[in-house]
């Protein structure tokens, strides 16, 4: 903790990286291996579906009842969710040092800590954002006061479904699915463009990068924060279950995200 904070009070620039272990102290689900996601979602250990099946967009066109049983059970869930503390510690760091974030997770929970939009890059979309399952066009629409009622007995979505505005067509949540075909990248791209720009205007000598709960099964955020903090050996890996880091590149704590991050800040030169 204290070689941790140390990187970080020798910082002129803070990258967040964030994965789905960010979210368990909110007390969002674990969907680590079928057990762990049928833990969450016990109907689909009756049908056999694991996440990356039931998270496929062909439901969409095959069966949206089903798809969007899961996605606006999820869009509900997110919604409740209260980011936990460790939120605010980096929020608080992010007064202190020029900070983005890049991130697989697709709740906004760090729009919701308080983060700007335009500092955060969600690599795989967001289920606050809807798009066309065609698509017919390459926009994609908020889904503020998208309602999606469930029979929580079956996973299943009662009609009606969220549609395009445009065609009429299922509408489905932005988010890059699993074998996706359809995604509209759509202002993620701009945001990820406009991420690695930023990227490239920092002293990379001087820049940390915080991993948080970032696992190796897909490992987009686990790479880019390895390929940032190549030239500063300054990664700060905080992994309660795939700790393992280069002893030359950083920082390894085997720990939850949010007693972690308050522990670091704690030892922090004020």
């Amino acid at each position: 903790m204290a070689e941790a904070a140390g990187l970080l009070d020798r910082a002129e620039a803070l990258l967040v990286c964030a994965g789905a272990g960010m979210g368990v102290d909110s007390g969002l689900p674990d969907f680590r291996g079928p057990e762990g996601f049928w833990r969450a979602y016990p109907p689909y250990r009756r049908l056999g579906l694991r996440f990356e099946e039931i998270a496929d967009p062909e439901h969409f066109d095959a069966d949206p009842e089903l798809a969007w049983g899961f996605y606006g059970h999820r869009l509900a869930l997110y919604r409740r969710t209260v980011p936990h503390a460790g939120y605010a510690v980096l929020r608080r760091w992010a007064d202190r040092w020029p900070t983005r974030v890049f991130t697989s997770n697709v709740d906004g929970a760090f729009q919701a800590a308080g983060f700007a939009d335009d500092v955060v890059t969600e690599c795989h979309g967001a289920i606050g954002m809807l798009q066309c399952t065609r698509p017919c066009h390459d926009g994609t629409w908020s889904a503020n006061g998208v309602e999606v009622a469930i029979d929580e007995e079956t996973m299943r979505a009662r009609p009606p479904l969220p549609a395009c505005p445009r065609c009429g067509a299922v509408a489905r949540p932005n988010i890059l699915m699993f074998g996706d075909l359809s995604w509209v990248p759509g202002h993620h791209e701009e945001k990820e463009a406009a991420h690695r720009a930023w990227l490239r205007t920092r002293d990379a000598a001087r820049l940390v990068v915080v991993e948080l709960g970032a696992g190796t099964a897909v490992p987009t955020v686990r790479r880019h924060a390895e390929l940032a903090s190549a030239a500063s050996g300054a990664l700060v890996r905080i992994n309660v279950r795939e700790p393992a880091i280069r002893h030359d590149r950083g920082v390894s704590l085997a720990a939850g995200a949010r007693a972690t991050l308050q522990t670091i800040d704690a030892a922090l030169t004020p």
